[in-house]
Order: C-alpha cells, then sequence, then structure tokens
C-alpha cells in the first residue's frame, strides 16, 4: 500500500453548496413539522427563523476556524490547535458519534420507507442494499460523490418548489388559512417565547451540515475562501428551504390536531395536497434525501478519521491511508461501510441520540476554539474584532448551552460513556504506548 498519496483538491464553491444541503437533507422538514406545530402552537416557520438565526453564530465561528486551519479534521484540529491536543482528540472522538450514525439513520429510515411499499421484501435487505450503494459511490473520487449528490438535492429543491405550488392553489381555493400571505405562523397574540425556543431546540439538528463540509476543506479550491462561503450560503440555502415547506405546511394546517397523526404528519399531508400521484412524488424525494444525506455522512466520516489517522492518534497505516490513483480514504470507506451493518441491530432512536451528543460537542468547541485563537493565542485586541471573536462565538455557546440542557439523558448517557471510552483509549496511546503525537502545522 502506498501511504503516500494525498486528497486532492478539485471542489468548488457549488459542490460544497450542495455537499452540505446534501447532508442537511430538506425533506427533514416534513418529518418534524407535526411534532413541532404542537410543540410551538402551530408557529413552525418562526421556529426555523429563530433556529436559523442561532445557527449562523456557529457557522460564522466554523468560517474563521477554516481560515486559520484549513484542514480536513473540522472541529478536532480547531480544538487541538487552539485549546490543547488532548482535548481535540476527545472533541474528534465525540463528533464520530454524529458523522458514524448518521449513515446508518438514513439507512434504517431507507428500510422503513422501502418496506411500506414493498412489504414481501425484508427491512434488512434494503439496508444492506442502501450501504452497499453509497460504501461503492464514496471508493470512487470525491468529485463522483459530489455528481451524484448534485441530482439528489435538486430532486428534493424540485419537490419543495411543486409542494410551494400545489399549497398556494389549495389556499388560493380556501383551504386552511385560506390567504397565501400570513402572518399567522411567523406570529399570533398567543406566540409563547419559551414554546418557540424549545421547538428551536428540535430543530437545530435538522442544520446538521453546513458543519460537515468542513471535512472537505482539503479536496476544496481555495479552502480559505470557498469553505466559508459555502458554510454560511448552505445554512442560508437550508433555512430558505425549511422556512418555505413549514410555511405553507402551517398555512393549510394552523391547528395539526386536525391530522390523524401529528408525529407522523408527512404522508397525510402529501396525499391531502396532491392525491395519491404527490404521495408517491413524496416517498421518492424522502428516498432521495436519504440517499444524498447518507453518501456525504460518509465522505464525512472518512475524511475526519484520515485527519485523525494522519496525526497518529488512530493507526496511520490505515487511518492516515489515501489511495494513489482514486484519492480517496479506500481502507475508511470501507471500515465505515463495514460497521455501518450494525444498523441492522439498532433502533432509530438510539441512533439519533449519539447523534445529537457528537454535534453538540462539535459546535460548543468550534465556538470556544474562535475565542481562545484570536484572543489568547492572537493576542487580538482591536475594538472591531471584539463582536467577531468574543460576542459572536459567546452567542452561539449560549445557544449550545441551551441545546445541551434540551438533550435528552439517553443522549447525555450514551455520548458520555462514548467519551470515556475515548479517554481511556487516549491514555492508553500516550502514557501505555508511549505515541509521540505532533501537532500539524499551519502557515500563518
Amino acid at each position: 500500500m502506498n501511504g503516500g498519496a494525498e486528497l486532492t483538491r478539485s471542489l468548488k464553491l457549488w459542490h460544497i453548496v450542495v455537499i452540505g444541503l446534501g447532508y442537511m437533507a430538506p425533506m427533514a422538514v416534513f418529518d418534524t413539522f407535526g411534532i413541532v406545530a404542537e410543540e410551538t402552537g402551530g408557529h413552525v416557520p418562526a421556529a426555523y427563523a429563530v433556529t436559523l438565526l442561532a445557527i449562523l453564530f456557529t457557522a460564522a465561528s466554523y468560517g474563521k476556524m477554516v481560515r486559520a486551519f484549513p484542514s480536513a479534521g473540522t472541529a478536532y484540529t480547531y480544538t487541538q490547535q487552539t485549546i490543547h491536543p488532548y482535548a481535540g482528540f476527545l472533541v474528534g472522538w465525540a463528533s464520530l458519534l454524529d458523522y458514524l450514525f448518521l449513515p446508518m439513520i438514513n439507512a434504517l429510515l431507507t428500510g422503513v420507507y422501502l418496506s411500506s411499499v414493498f412489504p414481501e421484501v425484508p427491512t434488512r435487505w434494503w439496508i444492506i442494499g442502501f450501504i452497499a450503494l453509497i460504501t461503492l459511490l464514496n471508493v470512487f473520487r470525491v468529485t463522483v460523490t459530489a455528481s451524484v449528490n448534485s441530482f439528489l438535492v435538486l430532486f428534493q429543491i424540485a419537490f419543495v418548489i411543486l409542494f410551494a405550488g400545489l399549497s398556494i392553489r389549495s389556499l388560493v381555493q380556501g383551504e386552511g388559512l385560506g390567504h397565501v400571505f400570513n402572518i399567522q405562523p411567523f406570529f399570533s397574540p398567543d406566540l409563547s417565547v419559551v414554546a418557540l425556543l424549545s421547538g428551536a431546540s428540535i430543530l437545530c439538528f435538522s442544520f446538521l451540515g453546513f458543519d460537515a463540509v468542513t471535512t472537505l476543506t482539503e479536496e476544496t479550491v481555495e479552502a480559505k475562501k470557498t469553505i466559508p462561503r459555502g458554510i454560511l450560503l448552505v445554512a442560508l440555502a437550508g433555512g430558505a428551504l425549511f422556512i418555505t415547506a413549514s410555511y405553507f405546511m402551517q398555512s393549510l394546517f394552523p391547528d395539526v390536531s386536525v391530522l390523524s397523526d401529528p408525529e407522523a404528519a408527512s404522508a397525510e399531508i402529501a396525499l391531502f395536497i396532491g392525491g395519491s400521484v404527490f404521495q408517491l412524488l413524496f416517498l421518492a424525494a424522502a428516498l432521495s434525501s436519504t440517499l444524498a444525506s447518507g453518501l456525504v455522512s460518509v465522505t464525512s466520516v472518512t475524511r475526519l478519521l484520515y485527519a485523525m489517522g494522519r496525526d497518529g492518534y488512530l493507526p496511520r497505516k490505515w487511518f492516515g491511508y489515501v489511495h494513489p490513483k482514486l484519492k480517496t480514504p479506500l481502507l475508511n470507506v470501507l471500515l465505515v461501510g463495514t460497521l455501518m451493518l450494525s444498523a441492522l441491530y439498532l433502533d432509530l432512536l438510539t441512533a439519533t441520540s449519539f447523534i445529537n451528543f457528537g454535534a453538540l460537542i462539535a459546535f460548543s468547541f468550534v465556538n470556544l476554539s474562535v475565542i481562545a485563537y484570536y484572543l489568547r493565542l492572537k493576542q487580538e485586541r482591536r475594538m472591531a474584532d471584539w463582536w467577531g471573536y468574543l460576542l459572536a462565538p459567546l452567542i452561539g455557546t449560549a445557544f449550545i448551552a441551551f441545546l445541551w440542557i434540551s438533550l435528552d439523558i439517553k443522549s447525555m448517557m450514551l455520548g458520555l460513556l462514548w467519551t470515556f471510552v475515548g479517554l481511556v483509549y487516549l491514555f492508553y496511546l500516550v502514557k501505555i504506548k508511549g505515541a509521540r503525537l505532533e501537532l500539524v502545522k499551519f502557515d500563518e
């Protein structure tokens, strides 16, 4: 094996945006609508707007860190370079929860969707087929992944546009609120700020994806410019799709109690708006969403593993290996594909619990890394820097702290257990094995 090969820069801004949107899964807005509508008292678009505003502070922190440390290691590298190498490892270890379990969730959802249409085929075969497909696609150059993902994301966007058009027709005909333009989904006299923030805490995880594109930094042309722009565009475009779709759903169903099952209302809403044909289109869009998200989440986790392997925290010969012709971390792709088979023995609740903990760890430490780097290491003291390098990341950290409070106990316990395993491994690596770990040097 030739371990001397490196990742090559071939991705442009549009690649980054569609990859981020694919990871974000725009169709997720239909899955969470009923739950958040009940939580917010019928103000889902307002909750999305609040979530987007809060997420933008953390997105800005990612952008600042990419410019300073253009590495595939994302939050792992930022924490390692600015706070402490061992803290960086533990952040990376915890982040693996997010990146490893998301493709498993998509595999489970694909099995659920296809089994509802083809009940005679065992669910496990749909899951195995899904895992085999996204693993195979990730074997090839990252541009192949980006091209396939572009088609899947464009299909989802087209579906949301079609959904909006059909919704407008229904509203004009007097359904729901009876008007195309309404302020009620965003504000009404009975709007509760506490309920709104509670809904925002649920929706935060719909925005996962703007951060994942940072794992592709070493494969992006002019990464210091492209990745920060891509992060911002992914967050804004995803927010626009979420707000638009939820606005029309809320306008048509101001009171979700009329739905037979508000917590699983997507199929019923699709049937109401466009009939059985549109319901089939909805299923196709949902499948494209799981495929796109699963595809790029595997891409992300294999790059994070590569960064940790290259730095020596994981066995370098395996995790730091890049195939000389394919220019992908091939062994990591095959390993992740194998690990994904554990989805056959998981349930959605457990897998989601792992994701939430890992994402919050990454978000928290990226904001803290901005403060540590620009105020402690860079000794920035100009008045103009205080907003961008202290106040803005503090606001981002405050919102993430609110999400930590909202995290369910199962997510917390599973995450802490995983972190403890990482701590034991780090102790073995440094104290028992005596590994010498050196920081990657970045040009100023």
